[in-house]
């Protein structure tokens, strides 16, 4: 069976601890590169992975005519830059969300894109792969849950470290970009649709100058979204999905384990079922998804331009703290 042949640029901890190990359970992925700016972290984490090859620079990697695809897990502002470069390599690309500091820099890689129809890209929303969200949408979908009304979503941890990438403002750090991306994100998934206007609040830390609490509303043409994401919280996710006739309550929305069950409710009327799904690896799913798609040459499970849409909406949202108005994301 065929195999697409990965690189990972860099030795982020999302890569090392989550995504790599699951990828390489896949049936479609075959992870032979780490690269690095140094070269020492990159040949131990490769041989932790059991990682044939390490090289001491991204370009290097780049470089490597045995590697088609590049999963690129490096931090927020470097995100758009490497991709590029990527793409100029003649190399697929997977690159972790957010994958842009601005719906403009996400639209110019969406040009930059285009231009290379034999490659594809996209942007790691991981969790739309698991089974239980394909669950909730057939249950909206089907009328399960009557005509989808509203959206409630909680997303929430505590990281008060500067020294922490998810903490330095210039590079695309704050809650927003990092956990709020997938309350926007879920909730245009489950509508179907582009909210028409947002409204949102915003706490930033003083020294940080991060957005550590933003609470928002998305309004859509047939209901409201709303949620809080904070990074100087208790930690805690779920999310909550309200039609005219019932409900579906998703207990572990996002960071869905590998190694148990997941569970959501499902309400109709005055009856409540408790569903459990089979043990699921949404990394692992994404990553031969991906991989089917470049060796299918077939479109990727979600379009790049969808990465533009869910930052217009982010950016309304901080607008809208500032001028204390509704805003719209669609001008």
């Amino acid at each position: 069976m065929k195999k697409v042949r990965w690189g990972v640029l860099s030795t982020a901890k999302i890569a090392t601890e989550k995504v790599l190990p699951s990828m390489q359970q896949g049936q479609f992925c075959d992870i032979v590169a780490m690269g690095s700016r140094d070269l020492g972290r990159a040949q131990k984490a490769a041989q932790n992975l059991g990682i044939p090859k390490a090289y001491g620079s991204y370009e290097e990697l780049l470089q490597d005519p045995e590697i088609d695809a590049i999963y690129n897990p490096l931090p927020n502002h470097l995100h758009v830059p490497w991709t590029i470069r990527a793409l100029e390599a003649g190399k697929h690309v997977l690159c972790e969300k957010p994958i842009a500091l601005s719906s403009e820099e996400a639209q110019s890689l969406v040009d930059t894109a285009a231009g290379y129809t034999n490659l594809k890209v996209m942007e790691a929303f991981m969790y739309r792969h698991h089974e239980q969200w394909k669950l909730v949408r057939e249950l909206v979908d089907s009328g399960k849950i009557g005509q989808l009304r509203t959206i409630q979503t909680m997303f929430s941890y505590f990281n008060d470290d500067p020294a922490n990438i998810r903490n330095q403002a210039d590079i695309g750090g704050g809650g927003l970009m990092d956990i709020g991306c997938y309350a926007i994100s879920l909730s245009r998934f489950v509508f179907a649709t582009e909210p028409t206007r947002v409204v949102g609040i915003i706490d930033y830390d003083p020294q940080m100058k991060t957005d550590r609490v933003a609470s928002a509303v998305l309004e859509f043409d047939q209901g409201t979204s709303t949620f809080t994401c904070g990074t100087q919280l208790s930690s805690y996710q779920r999310v909550n999905i309200h039609g005219t006739e019932g409900r579906v309550e998703i207990e572990i929305p996002f960071n869905a384990p590998i190694d148990r069950p997941c569970r959501m409710w499902h309400q109709f009327g005055s009856e409540i079922e408790e569903l459990e799904l089979a043990v699921c690896d949404q990394y692992m799913l994404q990553g031969d998804l991906f991989s089917q798609a470049v060796l299918n040459d077939t479109p990727v499970p979600t379009p790049l331009e969808d990465a533009v849409h869910n930052m217009r909406v982010l950016e309304a949202i901080v607008r809208s703290h500032s001028t204390g108005k509704w805003e719209s994301p669609l001008e």
